[in-house]
């Protein structure tokens, strides 16, 4: 199984019609699970049966404990958020703090993760701290070794502005090229003793580039370090670039109407589609089936779980209980009672005939 792009045509006003371009487009596997919850899970990602997924590394664990349920990557706690076939996806991860009071430091957390394929985006994110007696660094051992980081000092409440991450109250640095983890610490220079009234903490993330605002109030909040932030990560297939994928005809996941690409972190391949295809997912932009819909080359088929009956489409004769057949059970009850009666009849018959 592998990407395969078809050609796209979309109604435009209900009247005109028109051939989009496209971007990069995957079709799940006939019978996989192509949602958890509100997200999305298209091929090579998969969940439920591993058998669906390219490789052990695209398992997408669906949590069903949480309504609507909730995909998480592989087996760790780091939820998925999306996953686009441009070759990135959307986490979602907790702020790291250091914070204190007038005795000192009073609690912290330093956050980070290791991921064994998925690089973080070095494009996409931007490390950022806030706080006004504060120095934050993240640093990554696995792979490739590198440390960054920035510092943030601030005085006087007046001195800092909303929207504003220069280095008052808020800095922001970007993200080296090829790293897959993230480990955050923290130093301060006066404990926040010249701040404590106004910013007792330090917090420190990862976070989608354009996904944050600074707020001044935000150095106040002792609920901030409750918060989680997008990150962007980046997949490929594989280890190969494109010339030597191309080679493996067996495993090449590029199919028809698809173009290999070569990515701009790491090592690997993405799948495009040709200029004038583009992959449809009919579950996604249709959503037709009232119980689990599988996305096809093509097409899609609706499903019902176990114990009801019907087409599951919503046009169709959905999904419906099983009712327990009680009828020839009462037929064959009421036969053998007939047959009874009638041999009893006959053999008084019988009887009194002689």
């Amino acid at each position: 199984m592998g990407f395969r792009c078809m050609f796209k045509v979309l109604a435009v006003f209900a009247v005109t019609l028109t051939v989009t371009a496209t971007s990069v487009a995957g079709q799940a596997k006939a019978g996989c699970q192509s949602n958890c919850g509100n997200t999305s899970i298209p091929y090579p990602f998969e969940t439920g049966s591993t058998d669906c997924n390219i490789s052990k590394r695209f398992f997408i664990r669906c949590n069903t404990s949480f309504n609507p349920p909730k995909a998480f990557l592989t087996t760790s706690d780091i939820e998925v958020l999306h996953i686009s076939l441009n070759g990135y996806l959307r986490i979602q991860y907790s702020v790291g703090y250091d914070c204190y009071n007038s005795s000192g430091s009073a609690y912290y957390f330093y956050a980070g993760f290791r991921l064994s394929k998925f690089l973080i985006s070095h494009t996409r994110n931007k490390f950022t701290a806030i706080g006004c007696d504060t120095y934050a660094y993240v640093e990554g051992f696995t792979g490739r070794t590198y440390s960054t980081g920035c510092v943030s000092f601030c005085y006087d409440v007046a001195d800092l502005v909303n929207r504003s991450c220069s280095g008052i109250g808020c800095c922001q640095t970007a993200l080296p090229k090829g790293v897959t983890d993230y480990e955050l610490s923290f130093d301060s220079y006066w404990k926040h003793s010249k701040v404590l009234s106004f910013n007792p903490c330090s917090y420190g993330f990862a976070v989608e580039d354009g996904a944050y605002s600074f707020s001044v109030s935000d150095l106040s909040n002792i609920n901030f370090s409750k918060r989680k932030f997008p990150i962007i990560l980046d997949w490929t297939i594989g280890n190969q670039s494109c010339m030597e994928a191309k080679m493996d005809v067996d495993n090449y996941a590029c199919k028809q109407n698809s173009d290999c690409i070569d990515p701009e972190n790491g090592r690997g391949y993405l799948c495009k589609c040709l200029h004038g295809f583009q992959d449809i997912n009919e579950c996604e932009t249709l959503k037709p089936c009232s119980g689990t819909c599988h996305n096809l080359p093509g097409s899609y088929n609706c499903s019902c779980p176990k114990g009801f009956e019907g087409d599951g489409r919503k046009k169709g004769t959905g999904c419906n209980p099983k009712v327990k057949q009680h009828f020839p059970i009462l037929v064959g009850t009421l036969g053998i009672g007939m047959s009874l009666l009638f041999s009893l009849f006959m053999l008084l018959m019988g009887v009194f005939g002689a």
